[in-house]
């Protein structure tokens, strides 16, 4: 079995984001492995923001895309303290994109070992009619990928 390195943990920062990332630290602890935490700000998210700024002056994709950026890190801060693992190597991630793509390229660009995810996390209308970023990452990550269910 390969050694276990580098853990990515895909965080969305819905409520279940605690309990994933609880468990990815514990792992990470126990293997003396690196974690990387990653959040995506979803395209579709940005979309809409591009929508609403052709049709007000006063909105900048820019300036919303820095705004959610700076947010999700000091989010993912909290999570990493609340969770009490703040003594790991963590490098915090925050990109912008289609979920399962950022994640798989997360993966190959922070050369991860093992992926870490919740089962569920923002459920929408979307992930209905195409599938969850969960059920993609299982037909196309390139390491194992461990689904944390969520009680």
């Amino acid at each position: 079995m390969k050694q276990i390195n580098k853990i990515l943990v895909a965080i969305d920062l819905s409520e279940y984001s605690t309990q994933t990332l609880q468990y990815a630290a514990e792992l990470a602890d126990k293997l003396e492995a690196k974690l990387i935490v990653v959040n995506v700000i979803n395209q579709r998210d940005v979309e809409v923001i591009k929508r609403a700024a052709l049709e007000a002056s006063n909105i900048s994709v820019g300036d919303y895309l820095e705004d959610q950026e700076k947010e999700r890190m000091v989010l993912i801060q909290d999570l990493i303290e609340e969770t009490k693992c703040t003594h790991l190597s963590i490098k915090k991630v925050v990109c912008m994109g289609i979920p399962f793509q950022k994640l798989i390229n997360a993966v190959k660009d922070e050369g991860a070992d093992l992926v870490v995810m919740g089962a569920k996390g923002r459920s929408n209308l979307a992930n209905v009619l195409f599938g969850s970023t969960a059920e993609k990452m299982f037909r196309h990550c390139p390491v194992p990928l461990l689904s944390i269910r969520n009680r």
